[in-house]
């Protein structure tokens, strides 16, 4: 089991705080191998074995019982001395689990410390806020990283030269199931649209009973193909129409809201750095993984852009900061990260060894009259080095920055 340390570090501090931790991500993203390694850590602090409980409500025997059921059940663990230790696996597909995690939590007379793991809206539904409000912290949890996939190949298979590996990282993605075996593209792009097809079908049209499957459908492969694009409701509906279906407005805003909340797409809004707000028009969408685009669509190298931005977008979630599209004078900023107050401006691209892409990408950083740290993060040879303060980067040597 290879140990993803960013997690590790990030939930130990959370360990004594009276707070529910929720873990939440895409399906297959890690969250129960996460679990069992901070099982590990409490066994190696010291906790005993008897006090830390670990059930996986996805198995087959929970199908059926009900909440008061699986209540009792966990009730009866309190049976041992000293304080249990709850880790309750895709604890959303139990009816009312909100209810039975707020008691163990709210009654005294249950000494406990609760974690969870859920992979769908049910995970950020309204029932959280209504009983878990002020008492929960949620981790968020993405595939690998690039240092982890360079982790999990070093482990599973064979490693190669870290630029060449990045290549493989833009085609295969961060699912840990695909990173063990060897790149085999027809044989990862199978597995990863079984968690694709898992999540529309189980977490989306099954549970919020849709009826317009193939609308649903459209809609995320109009967002696949614009990665790193700014578009609107607007925009689908016009694309839908031309090619002769029509949905309204709200619909199309339901489903990317659906999307969003069983982890395939994240919402960037635009943010004005003049006037500092958050914009309400124009978002950008990125998708939880980047094998997702080229599982559904097919793999096309000829623009991956969009697929780079995906993976920096990505990479500064996992690093903690609050991300939007940037807006400056009327020029976009691919990227105006915060985060404890300091800011970061990025700009994306493939290459800039031409003289308007390096006058572009430089120039609307240039035009930002402030001293936080500018990058340019491209995949070209001549990726390196500074211009004016800025600092140009091979995306896979920042991806790899302490």
């Amino acid at each position: 089991m290879i140990k993803r340390y960013d997690y590790i570090e990030k939930i130990k501090k959370l360990i004594g705080l009276d707070t529910i931790k929720v873990l939440a991500g895409i399906r297959r993203s890690g969250k129960s191998t996460i679990m069992q390694m901070i099982i590990e850590e409490l066994k190696s602090s010291g906790i005993k074995e008897e006090n830390i409980i670990y059930i996986n409500y996805a198995a087959f025997e929970y199908e059926d019982m009900s909440s008061k059921q699986i209540f009792e059940e966990l009730k009866a663990k309190f049976s041992v001395k000293g304080k249990l230790y709850l880790f309750l696996d895709e604890i959303q597909e139990v009816d009312g689990w909100e209810r039975i995690v707020n008691t163990f939590f709210d009654n005294s007379a249950y000494d406990c410390e609760i974690f969870v793991t859920g992979s769908n809206s049910r995970m950020l539904s309204r029932e959280i806020s209504t009983y878990l409000t002020g008492r929960y912290v949620s981790v968020p949890v993405f595939t690998l990283s690039f240092a982890e996939f360079l982790e999990f190949k070093k482990t599973y298979t064979n490693i190669g030269a870290v630029k060449d590996e990045f290549k493989n990282y833009l085609e295969f993605g961060g699912f840990p199931a695909v990173s063990k075996s060897p790149a085999d593209r027809n044989e990862a792009y199978t597995l990863v649209k079984d968690i694709y097809n898992a999540t529309i079908f189980t977490d989306i049209v099954k549970r919020s009973e849709i009826r317009k499957v193939d609308l649903l459908e459209r809609i995320v492969k109009f967002a696949f193909n614009n990665v790193g694009n700014t578009f609107s409701a607007n925009s689908i509906a016009k694309f839908l129409k031309n090619e002769k279906r029509d949905i309204d407005i709200e619909t199309i805003y339901s489903y990317l809201k659906k999307l969003e909340d069983a982890f395939i797409l994240y919402r960037c809004s635009r943010y004005d750095i003049q006037g500092k707000e958050i914009l309400k028009t124009l978002e950008k969408f990125y998708i939880a993984d980047s094998s997702f685009k080229h599982a559904v669509l097919g793999y096309d190298d000829s623009d991956l852009t969009g697929v780079l931005e995906n993976i920096v977008y990505l990479e500064l979630c996992r690093r903690g900061y609050e991300v939007y599209v940037g807006k400056y004078n009327g020029n976009e900023i691919d990227f105006a990260a915060e985060k404890q107050g300091e800011r970061v401006y990025i700009q994306v691209a493939e290459e800039i060894s031409k003289k308007e892409t390096a006058d572009r990408e430089y120039g609307n950083l240039l035009k930002i009259q402030d001293n936080y740290p500018k990058y340019v993060l491209s995949t070209g040879e001549l990726a390196g080095g500074s211009h004016k303060g800025i600092k140009s980067m091979h995306i896979a040597d920042w991806l790899l920055e302490q």
